[in-house]
């Protein structure tokens, strides 16, 4: 199994920066895709960004140009950079993984748990 575990969470100010990180542990053969998505309280999880293991990358248009991801293929962790942030980014921040455990099962995606960011003055 893999193992997601978030960091990085907390209260900002308008316009303020946060940066997130998730760690990727476990038995772990290979990942694809790693990425972050976010919900907020009575709507839907929507996706925020992804990077591929060779480094492309894929944003929400509302964080287009004040969020920036990247991943530590050594470390497999996978980072997203706030900056700029509104109250409207407002959300728990779920870290996720497309990744093998082993040569002989297919691609599962796992989450993480799970971290509070929160905009406000």
């Amino acid at each position: 199994q893999v193992q997601l575990v978030e960091s990085g969470g907390g209260l900002v100010q308008p316009g303020g920066s946060l940066r997130l990180s998730c760690a990727a542990s476990g038995s772990i053969f290979s990942i694809n895709d790693m990425g972050w998505f976010r919900q907020a309280p009575g709507k839907q999880r929507d996706l925020v960004a992804s990077i591929t293991s060779g480094g492309s990358t894929n944003y929400a248009g509302s964080v287009k140009g004040r969020f920036t991801i990247s991943r530590d293929n050594a470390k497999n962790t996978v980072y997203l950079q706030m900056n700029s942030l509104k109250p409207e980014d407002t959300a728990v921040y779920f870290c996720y993984a497309d990744a093998k455990s082993s040569i002989w099962f297919g691609v599962k995606t796992y989450w993480g748990q799970g971290t509070q960011v929160t905009v406000s003055s």
